[in-house]
């Protein structure tokens, strides 16, 4: 079989396309909102509200938090307490994003603050609402140590 014949020129150079068009590959950046390293604070932010607002269970939030911060949401047992009285945003549905990453963040920071921009709904209500996060290293990464409003 050559690729003399028109037919099969033009089957090659569509094949060609389609391949390339699906590499799968994104210009914003990989992984959730570009941040598929997780050794950055702000996929830790992400991470821990992530798992308290889609979560059955506090499990996957307290992997993200604190020993401090852990203490406290252990205290009030379930996710619901926790988005109501310690982070005072309770939502049945909402999307976090991050504020855009600080550029040139030294990768040796002990503290990082990151903002997060939360919009969902509660009782059918659209409620927008923004909290800063404050993060520590420790030796198993990123954890959420406070929550703050600005």
């Amino acid at each position: 079989m050559t690729l003399h014949h028109p037919l099969h020129l033009f089957v090659l150079l569509v094949s060609l396309l389609l391949i390339s068009a699906c590499d799968g590959s994104k210009s914003t950046g990989a992984g959730k909102y570009g941040m598929m390293d997780n050794n950055i604070p702000e996929y830790a932010a992400v991470e821990f509200f992530t798992h308290i607002y889609e979560d059955k269970n506090l499990n996957g939030a307290l992997k993200f938090a604190s020993p401090k911060l852990s203490r406290l949401m252990k205290s009030y047992r379930i996710n619901r307490n926790v988005q109501r009285h310690v982070l005072n945003m309770p939502y049945d549905k909402v999307e976090i994003k991050p504020k855009a990453a600080n550029a040139g963040r030294n990768e040796f920071a002990k503290e990082a603050s990151v903002s997060l921009f939360f919009e969902g709904t509660l009782n059918g209500q659209i409620i927008k609402d923004l909290r800063v996060v404050k993060l520590i290293r420790t030796k198993d990464g990123w954890k959420v140590d406070e929550v703050s409003v600005n």
